[in-house]
């Protein structure tokens, strides 16, 4: 019997997912549990395993096309089995895609009605055979005309990839152009560098989708749907700097240990929400539920957005464990190969801005959490000092906690800790 793959829902939060790539091609044998199809989320990109085992019968959602969660993309069939094919993907399941044959009629044709596509007997007979839609293939033939060779070549290796000159992929990955949006003018319809400046000229605006869109939604629903109040106070962090170099400096043939402050701000942040268990918390309908363990979401800027990383049982680890384990969510980050479970489960959250020279900020709640940390940089600056001016280290904390789930005096009982942690770095071992 058929079985219909859908687009997975991860997560709570999860409505859609890109199909960024197949790994199998149709009439392709698959196995339970093998690599089918690769999906991106505005979190993460993750290949999706085959739920059964079969033929590769049809696919029906192209690399390339963002489609809602539950969608139908690919039919898995038995040896010899022959299932009603699927005529591309409804219009009201399709949120975003290039090249997409949608059910849905356009301004000019009828419906039902499907554009003519000039091909040779031969090849009409071959492309229903292997189901492959003639629409999206290149023919060859006189006046573009689709041959029997081309459907094979178009079932065996897929679309075509654009032909582009190296200087002009690197200049679209910079800019962050979509390949699909230019038309090549070079020998054989290839991508050059003029092409790429011609595209940026024309550019007057950037489309809101994907991770970017998401974020937006998410920050206008948090503070849409929160009540959310920031509190400020700047700390002497001298000992914490003095800290950091002394451990730099005891571990510093061990290429493995290389403590950051972010990773002292996750030990004394995690240790000052076991003693304040509000803030560690969720507000989930009527009930607020507080959570047994932190897990430490920890906010790393990529190009394309804000991704947030979860530590787990953070205040159960050591500095040089916190050390590694962030870095690590950090690399895989970058890299994009953080899993569902990477990027899932926070309580509580971290953002750390000291890297871009900024003092201080209002940072926005990552719902349910009841709360963030900012962190900016650390600034050497005269400050009163035992009676004197003295040259200090000194860093801007702001905390943004749901006023619903508590008040601002134990907020600022918990802001107050962290610094004070920071400012004395043996008081986190007490």
């Amino acid at each position: 019997m058929a079985i219909n793959v859908t687009m997975p829902k991860w997560g709570l939060t999860m409505k859609e997912g890109k199909v960024t790539k197949w790994y199998k091609n149709e009439g392709d044998s698959v196995q339970k549990g093998e690599a089918l199809f690769e999906v991106e989320t505005e979190k993460i990109t993750n290949k999706v395993e085959s739920s059964g085992s079969g033929i590769l019968f049809q696919i029906v959602v192209p690399v390339g096309t963002t489609v809602a969660v539950g969608t139908i993309l690919a039919v898995i069939a038995e040896p010899g089995e022959h299932p009603e094919r699927i005529e591309g993907v409804q219009v009201s399941e399709v949120i975003e895609g290039v090249g997409v044959s949608s059910q849905g009629p356009a301004a000019t044709d009828k419906p039902g009605e499907k554009k003519f596509v000039p091909a040779s007997p031969a090849a009409r007979r071959l492309a229903k055979e292997l189901g492959v839609d003639l629409a999206l293939v290149q023919g060859t033939g006189p006046d573009g005309r689709i041959t029997e060779a081309d459907v094979r070549r178009y079932h065996k290796e897929g679309p075509p990839a654009p032909k582009i000159t190296p200087l002009a992929e690197e200049m679209m990955k910079q800019e962050g152009l979509d390949i699909s949006m230019i038309t090549g003018t070079g020998e054989g319809g290839k991508i050059t560098k003029e092409d790429v400046k011609r595209a940026l000229e024309r550019r007057t605006s950037i489309p809101l989708t994907g991770m970017r869109k998401t974020i937006a939604d998410n920050m206008y629903a948090s503070l849409q749907n929160t009540a959310q109040l920031t509190v400020f106070t700047e700390v002497d962090v001298t000992e914490m700097v003095r800290f950091r170099d002394l451990v730099q400096e005891e571990y510093k043939k061990d290429e493995t240990v290389k403590v950051s402050f972010n990773d002292i701000v996750i030990l004394a942040t995690s240790r000052a929400l076991k003693r304040f268990p509000m803030m560690n918390s969720a507000l989930i309908g009527d009930e607020i539920l507080l959570h047994d363990a932190v897990n430490m979401g920890i906010a790393v800027s990529l190009r394309e957005g804000l991704i947030v990383p979860v530590l787990r049982d953070a205040d159960k680890k050591g500095l040089l464990q916190i050390a590694r384990e962030s870095r690590e969510l950090a690399q895989k980050a970058h890299e994009g190969t953080l899993t569902v479970d990477d990027v899932t489960g926070g309580t509580f959250t971290i953002s750390n801005v000291g890297m871009l020279e900024v003092d201080g900020f209002t940072p926005i709640l990552r719902p349910p959490e009841t709360g963030i940390l900012g962190v900016g940089r650390v600034k050497e600056k005269p400050v009163v000092y035992e009676g004197e001016i003295a040259i200090r280290s000194m860093m801007f904390l702001s905390l943004t906690f749901d006023h619903r789930v508590l008040d601002g005096t134990p907020a600022m009982a918990f802001l107050e800790t962290v610094a004070r942690y920071l400012q004395h770095p043996a008081l986190i071992m007490t």
